[in-house]
């Protein structure tokens, strides 16, 4: 008997917990009507065949809720069809995977093992590091750890590819699996490096020349090297230190380190690496013993350069443990010998005895790069890689906002990824790496910047699909795309882009439905946040998520940071009753809006049905200033949405959706869309095999889905609309 199988529409998960596990969730009686329980394996068929652990999630009977790199694997698109079927996973013999250079020199086969426990793999699967702990029993904490020290920050956004198991098929990796690289240790060989020996892989150093977007900063440094290493002599006669001491900053992943070795090599100095989250995650005896066997590896051979990363890590600005005044004695008198560079992607999160004179007294930043710079960067990346014909980087480029240097490579290799896996199926016969799969390698890659964020999916929704509303989609073009499409503009006519927006208008009018399309049309990082979700009891909590909300908008701009219920956010002040927590959460946010720190590339968009609660100080110029009124939808919005709504329905003849349309005075878009809905159920409960909705079921809707719309409410937003123009 053959084992059951149901099509379902595949669509993209939007939970955080899930993404790149290979989870797929389904509706429980799915899960009854296979024979499943809960984390029990299935198999996915879409253009490829992949298998993913099964669970109970929140949707229809009719959809499966799959995470983005399953659906990757599958080869699909959100709303394409999969079919599901139960699949019995062996214990797996052997799992070999490839990587990148990087980790797969510094992560052993053990810490491997860790991060693959629990999922299921199939060779030709992208898989990634992050441990499965949605399962219940399941425990990361140790990988999680490990990853971390041998990677760095980045290690969350590295993908792998299983090439080979044994038995084929899927498989589930078990203590006994032999596991390893590609052509490199399995963890059946070398033992995995001990806690306190940093592994030292012999990464390609790019050449100063190839440094896109960090040339200033690559300038600045060979400088400062030229005169501490070879023209001494020339600091002391005009009275300065020879000591060198330099902090760089800049977003997390573009290149700080990589400049570093680049300079250093170009100077002829000895460069000695010292991971600071590595160093600062042993006991403080350990650790303070790991920086000074590090000062003393770089007074060893002269011209030295020590290089300690992610210093924040191990100099922390707020409550600075006692290693911190350790580490601060040891490294003064270091700088006799040799010179110190610190980088760090939080600045701010550093322990200001650091910045003492005798210390690192320097500073040099790497900026976020722009559509120009992407495009340089994908070209010295990709010029030793085959391209097709006709490959376009600068659009890529323009595709790719908040995107540093360790993203563009992770793209690079996700489209290798997808070219090898056409070629290996016999659809081409040149290896080479077309437009194609670099776009595809969007859907799968993330900024860093945006790794702890949910995405605001806009399934290709634009502006231009946003039927009427004229008034408002112009409004919002002004307001945000065009200082992000048109900065030169803005600059030669002297005047500053509007920092932000309201949206404004009675609930379920499409407000959120417009910020999809306008991610969509702008190519923007969206970060969105519901009001409430920055509100924390502690002291300091709540104005530290604002900071931190705008700091990652910041890295990962152009982007629009987007407020649903601002109201709650920021209400007006002196009248809460939460000890003042409101009162200083609408303060941070007035602060980051119109700051003494500019706010270039981050468009910040609110969104109410309640405007008169705002505090008045946020709709000011300069801050909220552009407010747009989303009005409820009159017959012909109507009669649009309730197409939309209806264009996988099949309706009988005697539906007449303009008629219907005009007879819905009160009516939401969301009350349409859930008319047609409730008319779809409708002939459901009547027949499971319908095939199409008539009139007289629409009419039976009806009496079911009433209009959500308050006149009182509507004339009270009608007014305030009249006092704001």
């Amino acid at each position: 008997m053959s084992a059951p199988q149901i099509t379902l529409t595949a669509r993209l998960s939007t939970s955080a917990a899930d993404a790149r596990r290979g989870v797929v969730r389904l509706h429980p009686e799915v899960l009854d009507a296979l024979g499943l329980r809960p984390w029990d394996a299935v198999r996915l068929t879409g253009a490829r065949t992949t298998a993913a652990l099964a669970a109970a999630g929140q949707t229809t009977p009719g959809t499966a809720l799959v995470d983005d790199l399953t659906l990757s694997n599958l080869g699909l698109t959100d709303g394409s069809e999969v079919v599901v079927a139960p699949v019995q996973v062996p214990a797996a013999r052997s799992i070999t995977v490839a990587g990148s250079t990087l980790v797969s020199r510094v992560v052993s086969p053990e810490t491997l093992r860790l991060a693959l426990a629990g999922k299921v793999v199939t060779a030709g699967d992208a898989v990634s590091l992050l441990p499965q702990d949605v399962s219940p029993g399941s425990d990361a904490s140790t990988a999680r750890s490990r990853l971390a020290a041998a990677i760095g920050v980045s290690w969350t956004s590295e993908l792998l590819t299983v090439t080979a198991t044994d038995p084929a098929g899927p498989v589930a990796p078990h203590p006994s699996t032999v596991i390893g690289w590609r052509g490199g240790q399995r963890s059946a060989g070398r033992p995995e490096q001990p806690p306190h020996s940093d592994p030292k892989p012999e990464l390609p150093v790019p050449a100063v020349a190839d440094l896109v977007g960090a040339q200033d900063a690559a300038r600045r440094l060979a400088e400062w090297f030229e005169l501490t290493f070879h023209r001494p002599e020339l600091l002391q006669r005009l009275g300065a230190s020879t000591r060198l001491g330099v902090a760089l900053h800049g977003p997390a992943g573009v290149g700080k380190a990589t400049v570093v070795r680049a300079v250093a090599r170009d100077a002829g100095a000895h460069l000695v690496e010292l991971a600071g989250p590595s160093a600062a995650a042993l006991q403080p005896g350990d650790a303070a013993q790991r920086v000074q066997e590090a000062i003393t590896a770089a007074r060893q051979r002269q011209p030295s350069v020590l290089l300690i990363t992610d210093i924040e890590a191990l100099l922390p600005a707020t409550n600075p443990p006692p290693l911190a005044t350790v580490v601060l004695d040891v490294l003064a008198p270091a700088l006799d010998d040799v010179a110190l560079v610190v980088t760090t992607a939080h600045p701010e999160s550093v322990d200001p005895r650091l910045r003492a004179p005798d210390l690192v007294d320097r500073e040099l930043s790497i900026p976020l790069p722009d559509g120009r710079t992407r495009t340089e960067l994908l070209r010295v990346l990709l010029i030793a890689v085959p391209l097709a014909a006709g490959v376009d980087l600068a659009a890529i480029g323009e595709r790719t906002p908040g995107f540093v240097a360790a993203d563009l490579v992770a793209l690079r290799r996700e489209a290798a990824v997808r070219a090898a896996l056409r070629h290996a199926s016999g659809n081409e016969s040149d290896l080479t790496i077309t437009q194609q799969d670099l776009i595809d390698a969007l859907d799968t890659v993330r900024p860093v910047s945006m790794s702890t964020s949910n995405t605001v999916l806009t399934g290709g929704l634009t502006l231009d699909e946003v039927g009427d509303m004229v008034q408002t989609k112009q409004a919002l073009t002004e307001a945000v795309l065009w200082p992000l499409r048109y900065p030169d503009s803005f600059t030669r006519l002297g005047v500053d882009p509007p920092r932000g927006v309201l949206l404004y208008g009675p609930p379920g009018c499409g407000k959120t439905f417009l910020i999809r399309a306008l991610a969509g049309s702008g190519a923007l990082n969206v970060f969105s946040v519901k009001g409430a979700e920055l509100l924390d009891k502690w002291v300091g909590e709540s104005e530290r998520a604002v900071r931190e909300l705008f700091r990652r908008a910041r890295d990962a701009a152009p982007a629009l940071v987007f407020l649903d219920e601002v109201d709650a956010l920021a209400p007006r002040r002196g009248g809460s009753s939460d000890a003042g927590v409101a009162d200083r959460v609408v303060a941070a946010l007035l602060t980051e809006l119109d700051g003494v720190e500019p706010m270039r590339d981050v468009v910040v968009l609110g969104a109410t049905n309640r405007p008169e609660l705002i505090d008045p100080a946020l709709l000011r110029p300069g801050r909220l200033e552009r407010l747009v009124y989303v009005p409820p939808p009159d017959a012909q919005a109507r009669a649009a949405i309730l197409r939309a709504a209806a264009r996988n329905t099949p309706l009988a003849a005697d539906v007449d959706l303009d008629a219907l349309a005009a007879d819905l005075d009160g009516y939401s878009a969301a009350d349409c869309s859930a008319l047609i809905r409730e008319t779809a159920l409708t002939a459901m409960r009547q027949s499971l095999d319908a095939t199409e909705v008539t009139s007289e079921q629409l009419a039976t809707a009806r009496r079911t889905v009433r209009p959500s719309l308050d006149p009182i409410q509507l004339a009270e937003l009608a007014h305030y609309a009249d006092t704001r123009t």
